[in-house]
């Protein structure tokens, strides 16, 4: 993808983002943020019994390619498993955002995804507190 598609594309999702919002009775949302830039991103998760992401949502505030990278991430990841989560790799989300552009900023383009990642950790946590598999 050449400078000017990235851009172009970085702008459509942060334009056009199909998984803003909040998720009513979410399994688990999980804030994260650069306070350095003041880049916010918090993940809302609807986990099936398959533990499969059915329903994913984000909300946040922050620059153009945190947001594109929310939604990007969302898009993505909606209907993965949470191993298939666990496994991404930040470097994916880089490569497809157009690592020319958001090289400059890594921090931004990977909040969204560190903060997914957050979330499957904290929810698998609570799950195993819950059914007795863990404890503290």
């Amino acid at each position: 993808m050449d400078r000017q598609a990235a851009i172009e594309f970085l702008l459509d999702l942060y334009e056009n983002p199909s998984h803003r919002g909040q998720l009513e009775n979410a399994d688990i949302s999980v804030k994260g943020g650069n306070p350095g830039c003041g880049d916010i991103v918090t993940m809302h998760l609807k986990i099936g019994d398959d533990n499969r992401i059915q329903q994913i949502r984000f909300e946040g505030e922050g620059c153009t390619i945190s947001q594109a990278a929310a939604e990007l991430v969302s898009a993505r990841m909606e209907g993965a498993t949470l191993e298939e989560v666990e496994h991404l790799q930040h470097d994916v989300i880089i490569d497809e955002l157009g690592r020319e552009v958001v090289m400059t900023r890594p921090r931004c383009a990977t909040l969204a995804l560190g903060t997914l990642k957050q979330a499957v950790h904290d929810y698998k946590q609570g799950r195993r507190r819950t059914t007795g598999e863990f404890q503290i």
